[in-house]
């Protein structure tokens, strides 16, 4: 019924202004050249399902995840992680759970964005005031890491009749929506987290009548003020699985196609530039044989990745997220718990050495940075140095650079936000003559992290 609902379109849709058709056929879309796409996945094990009893997850097996993820990610590029289900609801427990993630995951090098549902308790439920302080929680405790590039606050609002998955079926949510991008903004910017980026995103797709409220009540609620707080919007879309629920051979890339011109159409409402650029969120194809194959899954999943890929351009897509790593439970009858590129016993479906090639070949790759060693003082025979050593962050595009943190072996020495970025990273000393590495931890303003490395040798001071 729930699936059903999607292609219900009321008689008088044809009088609504506009009706976001989007572009059907991608033979006909022009293919604008565009930056690289950057990638991620989502490694959690639950996920959000429609229907009034949500099955629970198989447990996850961290050693087993983190592999699986090395495995995914590009060799010179950024990687992505999508944590989601971070409730409201969950208190401070949530808290302690996903900062424990995050921190679990930034420290492999991960990138990490944070879904930030509205997903209220009946206490809380409506209650805004409370809402916007908790979202600012979240920006002072999650926004201090490096690592966490952006927040997605509230999940699917347009989407009215799955609390599971989606927070529209909350009362107060187009409020919570407006009034927590702002406030996540706001709260970023105040505490200089140059690299949290706030957006939302919007699930792909209700009837014409429906999409053009949601939209309007964005513009109606927030107007300038939080079109001007997004740094992104996103499309959550599964051509073939939700809607439409069925598509003909091939007609997934077409769905993915219609996907991301709707949303570029709908956003003009309340005035979202087409300069925001657009991410797309949540794209997954689930398997349940034999209907869903796993090799037909591998074939969706090729197809919607480039074309994601190829009209980056077109629609201003910056990135790309699979929903998901791992099935919930691989031995369920429910098909919201097989998205994954994997078994819920971590054995790989044919689509995830698909995904790995496809992020490899089609990821951004790393910038053209130096790490460069000024020496003050004298070169001794042997080629060694007497005196303090700097290291700086150089090439070009120095200039992107958002911050970073400086170490000598393992120790960690400074941070540093402001251009240029350098550091003070040998002092002389007494001693033996020393064989040290400078080494540089990289964040971009588009949130890609490098690292930059040199050898120097220094001598003792006699």
């Amino acid at each position: 019924m729930a699936i059903a609902s999607l292609l219900l379109v009321p008689a008088a849709s044809a009088q609504v202004d506009p009706v976001c058709v989007g572009d059907t056929d991608s033979t006909t879309v022009e293919q604008k050249p565009g930056p690289l796409l950057r990638f991620g996945i989502g490694p959690l094990v639950q996920a959000g399902q429609i229907g009034p009893a949500p099955a629970a997850a198989l447990p996850e097996q961290p050693g087993q995840t983190d592999a699986a993820l090395s495995a995914l990610r590009p060799p010179n590029g950024p990687f992505v992680l999508r944590l989601n289900r971070f409730f409201w609801s969950d208190g401070e427990e949530a808290f302690r759970r996903y900062l424990a993630l995050v921190d679990r995951f930034t420290r492999q090098g991960y990138l990490v964005e944070l879904q930030v549902r509205y997903h209220p308790s009946p206490e809380q439920e409506g209650d805004i005031g409370a809402w916007v302080a908790h979202v600012r929680e979240v920006v002072r405790r999650f926004g201090g890491n490096p690592g966490v590039i952006a927040l997605q606050v509230a999940n699917e609002v347009n989407l009215t009749f799955s609390p599971d998955s989606s927070d529209g079926a909350y009362d107060g949510a187009r409020e919570a929506l407006v009034r927590g991008v702002i406030a996540a903004k706001d709260e970023a910017a105040r505490r200089r987290f140059r690299q949290l980026e706030i957006g939302f995103n919007w699930a792909y797709r209700l009837d014409p009548a429906s999409e053009t409220s949601f939209w309007q009540s964005l513009r109606d609620r927030g107007g300038e003020e939080f079109v001007a707080a997004l740094d992104w919007i996103g499309l959550d879309a599964y051509p073939g699985t939700v809607f439409p629920p069925a598509e003909s051979e091939g007609g997934e890339r077409d769905g993915l196609v219609n996907g991301m011109s709707a949303l570029r159409c709908y956003a003009r409402i309340p005035g979202i530039p087409e300069r925001v650029p657009m991410q797309v969120e949540e794209n997954g194809w689930p398997t349940l044989p034999p209907a869903r194959s796993y090799e037909k899954q591998a074939a969706v999943l090729e197809l919607m990745v480039r074309a994601a890929h190829d009209f980056r351009g077109t629609y201003n897509v910056s990135d790309y997220r699979w929903f998901n790593l791992r099935d919930g439970d691989t031995a369920s009858p429910l098909l919201f718990q097989h998205f994954g590129l994997m078994e819920s016993d971590y054995r790989p479906k044919p689509a995830f050495e698909v995904y790995r090639g496809l992020v490899a070949e089609l990821s951004q790759r790393d910038t053209s940075l130096r790490l460069r060693l000024a020496l003050r003082g004298r070169r001794a025979l042997g080629g060694c140095f007497r005196g303090r050593v700097r290291a700086a962050v150089r090439g070009a595009d120095a200039r992107s650079a958002a911050g970073a943190t400086f170490f000598r072996g393992r120790r960690r020495l400074r941070s540093d936000r402001r251009p240029p970025l350098a550091a003070l990273v040998h002092r002389p000393h007494e001693g033996r003559r020393h064989l040290h590495r400078a080494t540089a931890r990289v964040r971009m303003a588009d949130g890609r992290r490098v690292r930059l490395s040199r050898r120097f040798s220094a001598c003792a001071l006699r």
